[in-house]
């Protein structure tokens, strides 16, 4: 049903992406307005994040999955403006963030129920909408698979990306014994030991294996969390603690080529893969519970909140990834719709 204050539109404008490319690729064009399922709730779209896999998805590297919008964009915050007939957790005009496959880039989506979230209290839209990808991320990978303990290590390679500033602070509010990233600038460098990092090591300068080797007295890291993949998988076998764990959450290097499996054999290494969008959405709600009883907290106390680099509007989704690709920015990269809250 409907809000009798508010009335859905037919149509929007969303982003979509003319052929695989650049960002240029991506334009603006007229959609009709989703219709939510019996489980699903219709977001009118304040903020929506940009993502490792929405670059993917632009470059024609990372389909949608089956019946999924081709519209990009993974995570998003507003306000429900339609419910499903069997939705009961949320009413039309809550403010919430959701975890969808698809369809961020546009001023309204659908998203599954179970896979929408209240906001934390003292959050706001803007930052929420940078949240639910990244954040559950990191917490599948770092600390429910990569089950990094406190008074573990853990190497965050893209210490600057989303996903990096995100580990960051989730390691260091869990008790981490020793947070290192690997980052491209001087100034990622700085940004990354103000937000929590114990030691940021500039690739471009020096080599990271040597560098953590020497951090962490030659033992190396407990957990590793890699985006980047190419050779970095061999040197991340070489940084690797015995018994450590390598969490390969993406490939910006691409595969790895010509590797050598003997130090991960001799060290008891696990070296683990996961992506997030391809999971059923039961399997995402599982994830997004234990991130409400365990992070919730740390952000209601205003501990972690999501870093946020620049926003653009929804119309300018391609200056957003002229900006991602430079790879110049220091956290999240955020479109906004200019929607206003509605009564």
């Amino acid at each position: 049903m409907s809000d009798p204050i508010y009335r859905v539109p037919s149509l929007m404008t969303a982003i979509e992406i003319k052929q695989p490319g650049g960002p240029e690729v991506l334009v603006p064009t007229t959609r009709p307005v989703p219709t939510p399922t019996a489980d699903q709730v219709l977001i009118r779209i304040h903020a929506a994040a940009v993502n490792g896999p929405d670059v993917f998805q632009r470059k024609g590297l990372y389909d949608p999955p089956a019946g999924v919008t081709d519209i990009p964009g993974l995570e998003v915050s507003g306000q429900v403006v339609a419910v499903g007939s069997n939705v009961s957790d949320f009413q039309i005009g809550e403010l919430v963030c959701a975890l969808i496959p698809g369809g961020g880039y546009a001023e309204f989506a659908v998203a599954d129920a179970c896979n929408t979230m209240h906001i934390p209290k003292g959050l706001s839209l803007l930052e929420a909408g940078a949240m639910p990808e990244t954040f559950m991320t990191v917490w599948l990978n770092v600390f429910q698979r990569g089950k990094l303990d406190a008074g573990e290590s853990v190497l965050i390679h893209g210490g600057a990306s989303g996903i990096g500033t995100t580990a960051i602070m989730l390691a260091k509010a869990f008790g981490a014994s020793k947070i290192i990233t690997t980052v491209g600038s001087q100034a990622h460098q700085d940004a990354s030991l103000a937000l929590g990092a114990d030691l940021a090591i500039n690739y471009l300068e020096a080599d990271f294996v040597t560098e953590t080797k020497q951090a962490t007295a030659g033992k190396g890291v407990d957990v590793i969390l890699d985006i980047i993949a190419g050779d970095y998988v061999q040197k991340n076998y070489d940084v690797a603690a015995m018994d450590g764990r390598i969490l390969q959450v993406g490939v910006i290097k691409g595969p790895a080529k010509d590797l050598d499996v003997v130090p991960m054999m001799m060290k008891r290494l696990t070296h683990m893969g996961s992506t997030l969008r391809s999971r059923t959405p039961a399997q995402k709600a599982t994830i997004m519970q234990e991130l409400e009883q365990q992070v919730w907290p740390h952000i209601e106390s205003g501990k972690i909140k999501p870093v946020i680099y620049k926003t653009f509007a929804l119309t300018d989704a391609r200056g957003a990834h002229e900006l991602i690709d430079s790879g110049t920015h220091f956290g999240k990269i955020v479109l906004t719709t200019g929607a206003t809250l509605i009564a």
